[in-house]
């Protein structure tokens, strides 16, 4: 390409003779090309589907045992947690909306047996946790577990 008028910092171009053929065909096939991006971007994004069903299916009846549990345990002194009045603790995260967090503590999968196990003995599960062992049984760390899991439908 050769500038129609050189020496301006705007200068225009125009294509030379030899390649006014290539202009033409990028003309002529720009929008096929852009056809083509947009299907692949569709069928890139096709392959993405929502969940089927809910990542937990919470047992309304233990998850009010959890919050029993929640309650007694005092879990609510260092975390906030919806549902519990009193009191509204800040040394540890606030468990609101805790069925959408992919790790538990930042470092382990976020499944109800991680959970349950993480209820019980924080140390244990993650070393080097400040969360101190919870003296509940296995039956009511599932029953806070399903509590924590869900808040989110009560709220």
């Amino acid at each position: 390409m050769r500038p129609i008028c050189p020496g301006t910092a705007g200068a225009l171009y125009r294509f030379p003779d030899d390649m006014r053929g290539q202009r033409r065909f990028l003309m002529q096939h720009r929008r096929p090309a852009a056809a083509l991006l947009l299907s692949l971007c569709v069928l890139a994004t096709a392959g993405c589907k929502a969940p089927e069903k809910p990542r937990y299916t919470v047992d309304t009846a233990l998850a009010e045992q959890g919050r029993a549990v929640i309650e007694r345990a005092g879990c609510a002194a260092c975390h906030e947690i919806p549902g519990v009045a009193w009191p509204r603790g800040r040394w540890g995260p606030s468990l609101a909306g805790f069925g959408d967090i992919g790790l538990i503590a930042g470092a382990v999968p976020n499944t109800a047996e991680n959970l349950s196990a993480f209820l019980r003995n924080p140390p244990a599960v993650k070393p080097g946790s400040t969360m101190p062992p919870i003296p509940i049984t296995p039956d009511e760390a599932r029953a806070a577990a399903a509590y924590l899991y869900g808040i989110d439908d009560d709220v």
